[in-house]
């Protein structure tokens, strides 16, 4: 009698098969699988499950809908023809810089005419087209202080927008023809960067709200509050995110202008928001202390970063999973989030109140004390510090003592911003002036250089640069944007744009 082992069931059978892909999260998309522990406090504790919470993705949220999705012109293709497609459109664009080059060498477009050596063309295109891809990637920073030209008096701020209220977040598309700003009394409004034609977004109905995934206001609150307190575009530029008062993220489709989810989940107001570049991820940042992770494709809720002791107030993220907020509890927290740590840095005296990040190395901050700090992940101190950035006319009486006098609301740093990828920042207050900076670097050290101040009366409460250099964008209004703590009458309530001249860049220097 032949000895035969016991049948098992298991992975490799059919039934093993079939189980093992609908409920083993390994066989889930990635953007879909949810991350576990890393940044968990003690102090802070959720009692409640997802489906409590109602995140998208749960039993318990309704709010996924069945929106037409936009169809890929590319998503049939293989890869053979994908590696074509993007093998023309490299050929294209270096066909441009070659012309380009002829151009300016005494007209001639003819191939060879004005070049000493057969050479030196295609070197020239060489560097450029490396030059792009080391900035694209985050390793070279871009000279764009030293081009920036000081605009002349009649060339300042112009309003694009206008608002009723005051303006509490401005953002920009990543193809810089876009812009989005949304102000107190909720209205978000889409306009063009060079006509300034505007379009208003429509808040759908309460009822609306509950099917795309909203819950019920909590308190004595019968309706959702419309105040708006950030925005964030996806880099494709399809989605729209807004966040406010009323704890939720709200998600817009910027081809219609129409509300799409609603994502329930935090305890406070939603403060600041920002998607990871290249990504459909977005992080949001509450007043309940905590900075969650969404993927708006798959409109899913992620992950919860925990660290604040206090309202997050900003946040700012670039290509890689590298989370910069800052908050009320006088800290600057930098999450790296595959590794499930974080890295804080202390500020003793102050709050801060925005950030932003340079690079993957250097960032730039404002604080409720008036001052700009530049710091590297690299060291826990700033390594550049200019005091009273933006005083009143007031404070700069008492700056010989060198004594730090209490600011108020008018000088506080409201808003930074920075070119992304190079050596140009802006920062804002309420003293009527929005101040540019150059990020030097040399063998003693990184540094804050002062470059010039541009006129614009009022409350700048968010700001937002043009990855080109080519123009910045400032939310102003008469109050500031968390509290009416401050108010200037003089002052309008809009979308204020500075364009700038940059002088040609040398090649040379690469």
């Amino acid at each position: 009698m032949k000895d035969k082992a016991p049948a098992k069931r298991g992975p490799g059978g059919p039934r093993g098969n079939k189980s093992k892909s609908n409920g083993d999260s390994f066989f889930k998309p990635d953007s879909k699988r949810r991350r576990k522990g890393g940044f968990r406090d003690d102090d802070i504790e959720s009692g409640e499950s997802d489906q409590e919470n109602g995140y998208p993705g749960s039993d318990a949220s309704s709010g996924h809908g069945d929106e037409d999705e936009e169809i890929d012109e590319y998503a049939d293709e293989t890869a053979a023809e994908k590696k074509v497609r993007l093998g023309k459109e490299a050929l294209q664009k270096f066909m441009a810089i070659e012309k380009k080059f002829a151009e300016e060498d005494d007209g001639e477009v003819e191939e060879g005419i004005g070049y000493e050596k057969e050479g030196e063309r295609d070197s020239l295109v060489a560097r450029k087209l490396m030059k792009e891809q080391l900035e694209e990637s985050g390793r070279l920073r871009r000279d764009v202080a030293s081009r920036v030209e000081k605009p002349e008096t009649g060339d300042g701020f112009r309003y694009l927008v206008k608002h009723t209220h005051p303006v509490t977040a401005v953002c920009l598309s990543d193809d810089e023809l876009r812009g989005f700003s949304a102000s107190k009394d909720g209205s978000i409004v889409q306009w063009d960067i060079e006509s300034g034609k505007s379009e208003r977004y429509k808040w759908p109905t309460e009822k609306i709200l509950k099917s795309h995934g909203a819950k019920d206001p909590e308190g004595r609150a019968t309706k959702h509050s419309k105040s708006v307190l950030a925005l964030a575009v996806s880099p494709d530029g399809r989605y729209l995110a807004s966040g406010g008062s009323d704890r939720h993220i709200h998600l817009w489709d910027t081809r219609t202008r129409e509300h799409v989810q609603a994502f329930p989940g935090h305890r406070g107001a939603v403060s600041c928001l920002a998607f990871r570049h290249g990504t459909s991820e977005l992080f949001s940042g509450s007043f309940d202390r905590s900075i969650k992770i969404w993927n708006v494709a798959d409109r899913t809720y992620i992950s919860t970063l925990f660290g604040h002791q206090s309202d997050v107030l900003n946040v700012d993220c670039l290509r890689k999973e590298r989370v910069l907020a800052v908050g009320r509890d006088r800290t600057m927290q930098f999450f790296k989030v595959p590794e499930e740590s974080r890295v804080i840095f202390r500020s003793s005296t102050s709050a801060l109140e925005s950030c932003c990040l340079i690079d993957y190395e250097d960032f730039f901050s404002g604080s409720d004390d008036g001052s700009v700090e530049l710091r590297t992940v690299q060291r826990k101190k700033p390594v550049s510090v200019i005091k009273n950035a933006h005083a009143l006319a007031s404070d700069l009486k008492n700056e010989e003592n060198d004594n730090r006098k209490p600011s108020n609301a008018y000088s506080w740093v409201s808003s930074v911003a920075a070119c992304r990828g190079s050596d140009l920042a802006a920062s804002g207050a309420g003293n009527g002036s929005v101040r540019l900076w150059a990020i030097d670097s040399s063998p003693k050290g990184k540094a804050i250089r002062p470059l010039f101040d541009l006129p614009l009366v009022g409350f700048v409460n968010s700001m937002a640069f043009a990855k080109s250099g080519k123009f910045l964008v400032a939310g102003v209004g008469k109050e500031p944007r968390l509290g009416r703590w401050g108010k200037i009458s003089d002052a309008q309530n809009g979308v204020a744009i500075q364009r700038f001249k940059l002088s040609e860049e040398d090649l040379s220097k690469f």
